[in-house]
């Protein structure tokens, strides 16, 4: 276990720990999120439907944040962008909890949403700098194990929080937040390097158009895309139907925590499963578990049906999360790595506010039933999709490997002039003497 402990922890930059803290801090206060839908139709009293508009337009507002937050991380800087964004969050979050009309209430969320997701992109550019290519695999899984050990706290906490007053998830939820940024102020530097910020492409439309010319990268972003219509279902329509068969809003705390639960117990083996297979037949499979755990909920009316649905769409998360984080670290050019980390975020702000409303309607048109197997739909055309692209984003990522590595000094030998050579040719042969051993590259 001490070889394991050593394999998984050892050797990371302290400058990654000290995110890792901040991450595990502001997971175990996040309670807003898991429990918005179920304040918004029972505390509230809106409809499904209206439920369902405002955690659109956090996704929106998402959206807007993680374009910003991504542009922002590669010129103003990784560190102060996370500040700005956090302190901003914590404001939204206090004002989303004294909103009481619908359209405050929406306004709350819009702005939440685009100061919370502004932190993604540059928290993942950070997260790369800092972390060698050989230890990202582990550095990545490790912070989604902080991301879930918060999460499985904060559920069964915010179950009980909220029966205390739903106000109190947003007062926990903002200090967190707050905690979070002192943290970054007080032991995080800038980690932005001068050569990125002065390479080529730097300029905004130079950007843009290098990402939109990247068919390879956002072929991939499409896919998470939809991988991220089915997995947030579990925060929109999951607790609506659980509420509808008859179980209670900490019920719901429960069983989701059995995502964070389970992910906290086997993720940390994840990386040693899947170390030197290929990631496009992982990320398939990853497909398939998840369509097929959110497919099963269609026939889940008990609390233990629940609670195995959401055990199995969790293996497929927990295979997705890594292969995923790994691939995007390696499609992303080291000058652009904010903005392609925010254009990824921007698949899931994109879901964000697309998988209520559509999951919302669809449920409300077809079924509960439809719904859900829907997703497991779904899941089966995004594994063939992995199948198919999987080796264009693999030569794509061993072309941006071989692009960035330094390339060796070359000593240019001038040629000898006439008089020398001909000199040379008639001198008595010398005895050469052997060739110095050559530098290491550490020396270099």
């Amino acid at each position: 276990m001490r070889s394991w402990f050593r394999d998984t922890t050892g050797g990371l930059p302290v400058t990654f720990w000290y995110l890792w803290t901040g991450t595990l801090i502001n997971r175990l206060g996040s309670f807003v999120l898991v429990f918005l839908a179920i304040y918004l139709t029972q505390e509230r009293g809106f409809s499904a439907s209206q439920a369902g508009l405002v955690l659109g337009l956090w996704g929106v507002g998402g959206a807007v944040g993680t374009t910003v937050g991504g542009t922002l991380a590669d010129r103003w800087g990784r560190r102060p962008t996370l500040l700005t964004a956090h302190l901003g969050a914590a404001t939204m979050m206090l004002a989303l909890g004294f909103a009481r009309p619908l359209w405050t209430v929406a306004l709350g969320a819009l702005l939440l949403g685009m100061f919370a997701e502004a932190a993604r992109p540059a928290f993942g550019a950070m997260m790369i700098d800092v972390v060698p290519e050989k230890d990202r695999l582990r550095a990545f899984s490790l912070n989604y194990w902080a991301i879930n050990l918060g999460f499985a706290c904060a559920a069964v906490l915010a179950g009980l929080a909220a029966e205390a007053g739903y106000l109190l998830l947003f007062v926990v939820d903002a200090a967190t937040t707050v905690i979070t940024a002192l943290i970054i102020f007080a032991r995080v530097r800038e980690t932005r390097t001068v050569s990125a910020t002065a390479a080529r492409g730097d300029a905004p439309v130079g950007a843009l158009r290098t990402i939109l010319s990247d068919r390879v990268y956002l072929g991939f972003v499409v896919l998470n895309l939809f991988a991220a219509l089915v997995f947030l279902q579990h925060i929109s329509m999951l607790p609506i139907a659980m509420v509808d068969s008859g179980l209670s809003a900490a019920t719901y705390g429960s069983v989701i925590a059995l995502n964070g639960v389970l992910i906290v117990v086997g993720q940390l083996f994840v990386p040693r499963l899947i170390r030197g297979r290929s990631r496009s037949h992982v990320l398939a499979l990853a497909s398939v578990v998840m369509g097929l755990g959110f497919g099963l909920t269609a026939f889940a009316d008990a609390v233990w049906l629940y609670g195995l649905t959401v055990l199995i769409w969790t293996l497929g998360e927990m295979l997705n999360s890594p292969s995923n984080a790994t691939l995007i670290a390696e499609l992303s050019p080291a000058a652009l790595r904010g903005r392609y980390q925010g254009v990824f975020s921007l698949s899931w702000q994109v879901a964000g506010a697309a998988a209520p409303i559509l999951g919302g309607l669809l449920r409300e048109q077809a079924g509960n039933t439809a719904l859900w197997l829907s997703c497991a739909v779904v899941g089966a055309l995004m594994a063939v999709a992995h199948l198919v692209s999987g080796p264009a984003r693999e030569r794509r990522a061993t072309a941006l490997r071989t692009a960035t590595r330094p390339v060796e000094p070359v000593v240019a030998i001038r040629p000898p002039a006439p008089q020398a050579a001909e000199a040379a040719a008639t001198a008595p042969a010398e005895p050469v003497p052997p060739l110095p051993e050559p530098e290491s590259s550490s020396a270099r």
